[in-house]
């Protein structure tokens, strides 16, 4: 049979791969699982023999030839893939002018050859050193975190007693979804010599959370003194390290810390389990992870959780979401329970939560872009948060900050859409020294603690007391106080 008397094969052409040294003849092996028909050209004699040995569909063609596809079938997408980067360039000139649909993938030999080709009018074009970068790192990372999984299991599975696993202040879906998934790893490592128990501080007030814990029915206690005591092994979620966002005495030893913020403090060791990771979105993602690389077995409960806890984190996927969370997300959605999913994202929202945002809305102030509204006492302190997700929308405002008072905090929650302002770490450094701050760069929070002026009865007159000097530091960060000045204020 001549080397040029094309294979008998049905149906229509799809790829064509021009070149088929080493990197040509893998995208044919990869091309070949499609069951989709595929030619393969190239100038080597003995190259094109040995495909149509292995009864692929090879031709050969000088790749440099205006000619190169006469006698050739019609195809949909092009591979140029030889080493020579001006024969490629010649190749997507003639596959353009006769085929101009066609879609053009071509290897480059260098940035200017790249520039060229895609001038010609290829729609990709390929450095396969740096694709080999890329899988590399993919590799590594890949295998990185399936030991720090497998490290994790194999250390709840060397342990007994009680696990206590404590979540942030006032724990959010991501906090709560990630202690739930930690116990349920527990669960799976060590069935008979290791319990577990979730605690937390402060209250789980938007509604959205206590329907998630209700619905969900996650069983959790608040932190105490005496239930500390009762644990053999501690584990922080969502938190950084003791005292960090928690009431939990610095110098406590915890043996295991996952998180996705980091204050830098602290650091692995053999006996310390430590996954702090701020190129994720949610810690939930995290512990998604963990239950893909163990194969732990994820019911509708958990896996409604984390989804819930990763939504929320990022905002619904619209801020500081990475590739692993939308990967981790997809993993989960089939796994998860659509209906209680809805009544979580669906509850009725409490008076209280409803005069907050009214009295946020009233009482806002704006400054040069920057919107401070004080909402008064409050009992629900993630109202705050709710009425500066409105606040921020408004014309004109691209940073907004909503405080009020409890009966032993002052809560700031602030929203950013001001590119230039990292928020979290304005109110870190602004607030850092007087109590917990700081966040994201689009959103942040501060608690201010009262200490003795906690018994002050009236809480909203100390409120407008003391708050003009507490904002002033953040004020003159961003530089609101000069601006004023400038403008004659």
């Amino acid at each position: 049979m001549p080397q040029d008397a094309p294979f008998e094969q049905p149906g229509p052409t799809k790829y064509c791969i021009f070149g088929c040294g080493t990197n040509g003849y893998n995208i044919i092996l990869e091309l070949a699982h499609e069951n989709e028909r595929i030619i393969a050209i190239d100038n080597d004699d003995a190259r094109v023999k040995n495909l149509r040995d292995q009864k692929y569909d090879a031709y050969v063609r000088d790749i440099n030839s205006p000619d190169m596809l006469n006698g050739l079938p019609v195809f949909e997408i092009a591979f140029v893939m030889t080493g020579n980067g001006d024969a490629n360039l010649a190749a997507v000139l003639t596959i353009k002018r006769r085929y101009p649909t066609v879609l053009v993938v071509a290897r480059s030999v260098d940035p200017v050859n790249g520039q060229k080709l895609t001038a010609a009018g290829a729609e990709f074009v390929l450095y396969p050193q740096e694709v080999v970068a890329r899988s590399a790192i993919l590799q590594i990372k890949k295998q990185h975190s399936r030991r720090i999984s497998q490290r994790l299991f194999t250390l709840l599975a060397s342990w007994e007693g009680m696990l206590g696993i404590i979540t942030h202040k006032n724990p959010d879906p991501d906090a709560i979804s990630s202690a739930i998934a930690l116990a349920e790893i527990a669960k799976h490592a060590n069935p008979k010599s290791l319990a577990t128990r979730i605690f937390y501080e402060g209250n789980i007030g938007h509604q959205e959370n206590r329907t998630f814990v209700n619905l969900l029915d996650i069983k959790m206690e608040h932190l105490t003194p005496e239930a500390l005591q009762k644990c053999t092994y501690l584990a922080l979620v969502d938190c950084p390290s003791p005292g960090v966002n928690n009431d939990v005495p610095p110098q406590t030893r915890i043996n295991i810390i996952i998180d996705h913020h980091n204050d830098g403090s602290h650091v692995a060791t053999q006996n310390t389990f430590i996954d702090i990771r701020p190129s994720v979105g949610a810690t939930a993602s995290i512990l998604t992870q963990y239950l893909q690389e163990l194969d732990v077995p994820v019911d509708k409960r958990v896996a409604t959780a984390l989804l819930y806890g990763i939504r929320t984190d990022t905002r619904e996927f619209k801020h500081n979401v990475t590739p692993q969370d939308l990967n981790y997300a997809g993993f989960l959605l089939p796994l998860t329970d659509a209906d209680l999913l809805d009544k979580i994202m669906s509850p009725s929202m409490s008076q209280e939560t409803l005069d907050v945002i009214g009295t946020a809305i009233t009482k806002r102030k704006i400054q040069s872009g920057y919107l401070f509204a004080n909402v008064g006492y409050v009992m629900n302190r993630d109202a705050l948060p709710q009425a500066a997700d409105i606040l921020i929308t408004l014309e004109g405002v691209n940073t907004a900050l909503v405080y009020g008072i409890t009966d032993n905090t002052i809560v700031i929650s602030a929203r950013n859409r001001d590119i230039r302002l990292h928020i979290g770490n304005a109110l870190s450094e602004a607030f850092g020294e007087i109590g917990d701050a700081g966040g994201h760069p689009n959103m942040a929070a501060a608690q201010l603690p009262l200490h003795y002026f906690g018994k002050v009865e009236n809480k909203a007159q100390l409120l407008e007391f003391v708050i003009e000097p507490i904002l002033q530091k953040f004020k003159n960060l961003v530089g609101l106080e000069n601006e004023g000045k400038k403008n004659g204020a």
